[in-house]
């Protein structure tokens, strides 16, 4: 096996640094030229957020795909299973499960009744000012908590390929990061993220179908053989063909893996990111269409996945991989090192570079469509702003987030936290925030504003509460194989909620207060707009009203 660690225990660089630089370079220069083209038809606001709602269920299934299959299902995802095995799946599984969901009770809905956010469809029969600043303010959270994780990706992933060592280093490539991402939607736009996103998807689904059929063709196409290999490397004592290697030592953990199943099967559907490429289609057929054809792409990748996962746990081995940069984020790239040395290291890594780029694209248009769409234009100016002047906003608030995610990306990846872990807390926040005023709003009407914003906040405070008072933040033992704490925060104890995730608490406390500020409101749910929001969700009838309005 190539080594990844010199003698004295010290990191050495993976691969040619100048051959990685290559093709990392040519991945963002062509990016960059289909961000510019795409800029040249970004003439309105429709444009700009929804890339003028002319992209076919396919291509937006694509899409989804791209935004969807982040660092995490990349690269943490197969770090989890080389490291732990069955329970490193177990993401897998959720994350697959929760698009159930979204096809269901979600999609097709949301695509009928809103024109560019969110809180489009949890405005229409409410106050308008509150709940669009508490959706707004939802949705800033969680683009921030999966920003995190993918800037952490990113910068362990060019850490591990360019040798980069000290703080001030791998901080500095973060910047980079940031600074490319920050580009991508102050020109592209939605437009621009779209297609970035369909070219990301086919090669990172291409790149994880060569290296699974050459991990196979290793062992003759025998799995068996394959998962025996990555049996006898484990970490000694653990089996990682059975559950509880990560999730099943106690009854702590065992509640910690029910709190993370949940965050993952109801979080999707809540994810302001994903809910706004429904709005990127012509009508309610392509959304549904665009769910089953990113359904089908997402299951597929994620078996290859587990091949991969087994397959760096067998031909790598745990060890190597946590005395790595990025820790369990470096497992698919070392696997691709050793698979076919430093070209196709260069260029999965290149694939997983694009992937973070047009997840973080993804995420910043979004957030900073919520706060222009929802804050400036509908409450602080009430609808009275120009398109341009809400595109101009949105710019603004843009770099903003940039910025904040560039920080604690830095914070996140000198801690080694794995980034399908930093996910999963992401959709915690999702799921508890949004999914329960989405399903009330479409499918209760005494619904009330009072309600909405008890549930958001409620949820969301509970949640972000909990994740700060957790072993996440601080507290968390010290990992003997890195020498860290995997807390955000070194050496300080201030946690007192014992769980990773807090779905299992703050998701049905969300539903509880949505019930309960609505049952105690004194406010009469107006019954018209309800007809109406129902007829226009399960119809589609008065939906380009609400676009060209």
């Amino acid at each position: 096996m190539r080594s990844v660690l010199a003698a004295d225990g010290a990191t050495a660089t993976v691969g040619s640094p100048a051959i990685n630089i290559s093709i990392f370079g040519v991945f963002v220069l062509v990016t960059l030229v289909i961000t510019f083209r795409a800029s040249r038809n970004n003439k309105s606001a429709a444009d700009y957020y929804a890339a003028g709602r002319n992209i076919s269920g396919t291509q937006n299934g694509l899409a989804i795909a791209g935004d969807y299959l982040s660092a995490a299902s990349f690269l943490g995802i197969a770090g989890a299973i080389a490291v732990y095995g069955y329970d490193g799946f177990l993401y897998s599984i959720g994350f697959l499960v929760a698009w159930l969901v979204a096809l269901l009770l979600v999609a097709e809905l949301m695509r009928n009744t809103a024109r560019y956010t969110m809180a489009d469809v949890l405005a229409f029969r409410m106050r308008q000012g509150p709940v669009r600043t508490a959706a707004a303010i939802s949705t800033l959270a969680v683009s921030l908590f999966y920003l995190l994780a993918q800037m952490a990706g990113a910068g362990g992933l060019v850490t591990l390929l360019l040798g980069v060592t000290g703080e001030a280093a791998q901080a500095l490539v973060v910047v980079l990061v940031g600074a490319l991402m920050i580009i991508y939607v102050l020109v592209g736009g939605m437009r621009g993220t779209t297609y970035v996103q369909i070219i990301k998807a086919t090669l990172l689904i291409a790149g994880a179908l060569v290296m699974t059929v050459w991990v196979l063709a290793l062992y003759g196409f025998n799995l068996s053989a394959l998962l025996g290999d990555s049996v006898a490397n484990a970490v000694e004592g653990r089996d990682v063909l059975a559950p509880g290697a990560q999730y099943g030592a106690t009854s702590i953990s065992k509640l910690d893996f029910v709190s993370l199943g949940l965050a993952l099967v109801f979080g999707t559907a809540g994810l302001p990111h994903v809910l706004m490429r429904f709005y990127t289609v012509p009508t309610a057929k392509d959304a549904r269409r665009s769910v089953v054809w990113a359904i089908w792409l997402i299951g597929i990748f994620y078996l290859f996945s587990l091949v991969i996962g087994y397959g760096a746990g067998a031909l790598v081995g745990p060890e190597t991989i946590l005395g790595a940069p990025g820790a369990v984020n470096s497992a698919a790239p070392l696997l691709a090192f050793e698979l076919g040395g430093t070209v196709l290291l260069g260029i999965i890594a290149g694939v997983a570079f694009a992937t973070i780029l047009a997840v973080v694209a993804g995420l910043t248009i979004t957030a900073s469509a919520s706060f222009a769409h929802d804050v400036y234009a509908s409450v602080i100016k009430k609808g009275k702003v120009s398109p341009n002047g809400e595109v101009k906003v949105a710019r603004i608030t843009a770099v903003v987030i940039g910025a904040v995610s560039i920080g604690l990306g830095i914070l996140a990846l000198q801690a080694g936290l794995n980034i399908a872990f930093l996910v999963a807390l992401a959709f915690a926040v999702a799921a508890s925030a949004n999914l329960p005023t989405i399903l009330y709003t479409l499918f209760w009407k005494r619904f009330t504003t009072q309600g909405a914003l008890w549930s958001m906040y409620g949820g969301l405070i509970a949640c972000i509460v909990l994740i700060v008072f957790s072993p996440v933040v601080s507290g968390a033992p010290v990992n003997p194989a890195t020498g860290l704490s995997p807390s955000l925060f070194q050496d300080v104890d201030f946690h007192w909620f014992p769980l990773n995730n807090p779905g299992i608490v703050s998701i049905p406390l969300s539903f509880f207060l949505g019930w309960l500020g609505t049952i105690l409101s004194k406010e009469k749910p107006d019954l018209d707009k309800n007809a109406e929001l129902e007829v226009r969700s399960l119809t589609g009838i008065g939906a380009e009203k609400a676009v060209q309005h």
